[in-house]
């Protein structure tokens, strides 16, 4: 069985009570939930992993080289402006899926870059708690 690794960052972890006009009502666990559920139809195995700390998500990140054969990495407001995390995916030779809930580029002008992107498969956002689910099935095409 194939085996991934979901890397949610900051603030991640205020699902279901951030801003749900933005993101919903429900929290991470119920999202976390549903995901591996449903990576579980496609012979894939999840951990999940949530920090709001920019070096121990680095930490996780390096973990995937040898513990996962890809990662789908939601790393919330790092996405537009850490070149750290951007360098800890680029040393990792595995493939990554960057996901949002949100569609970015329609938010605030600084949430409309992403430094990640290039160094990322695909890019899912604007689909709510289903960018996961859809980045699921996208990241099966590379593992």
């Amino acid at each position: 069985m194939k085996k991934i690794l979901v890397i949610n960052g900051p603030n991640l972890n205020m699902l279901g009570i951030r801003e749900k006009s933005i993101y919903g009502s429900e929290t991470l666990e119920t999202i976390n939930a549903e995901v591996k559920a449903y990576a579980e139809t496609l012979g894939i195995q999840c951990d999940f992993f949530q920090s709001n700390c920019e070096g121990e998500i680095i930490t996780k990140i390096h973990s995937v080289l040898t513990d996962y054969d890809g990662c789908i990495i939601n790393a919330g407001a790092y996405t537009h402006y850490s070149y750290a995390i951007r360098d800890a995916i680029a040393c990792v030779s595995k493939p990554f899926i960057e996901v949002h809930m949100s569609d970015i580029k329609a938010r605030e002008e600084f949430r409309r870059t992403s430094v990640i992107t290039e160094v990322c498969k695909e890019i899912i956002a604007g689909f709510g708690k289903n960018s996961y689910t859809l980045a699921v099935k996208a990241i099966g095409e590379f593992i």
